[in-house]
């Protein structure tokens, strides 16, 4: 069973947006295993908190411009 966990910052992607990468990411991983891995392939989306990670040591906070539009 393909297993895929994406993280991202909480607000950045819209639900049309993850619904896609969903979609795309089981094709591509169905190219690799074939079709009979489609209905076991698991891609789980989370969503990070601002203030949950960081990056050279800076906490990030994901701007305003970055936020989806639902």
């Amino acid at each position: 069973m393909p297993f895929v966990n994406i993280k991202t910052p909480q607000g950045a992607l819209s639900t049309a947006q993850k619904e896609e990468i969903i979609h795309k990411t089981t094709d591509m991983l169905v190219e690799y295993f074939s079709e009979a891995a489609r209905p076991h392939t698991m891609v789980l989306i989370e969503e990070v908190l601002d203030g949950g990670y960081g990056r050279a040591d800076e906490v990030f906070i994901l701007p305003d411009e970055y936020r989806a539009k639902e």
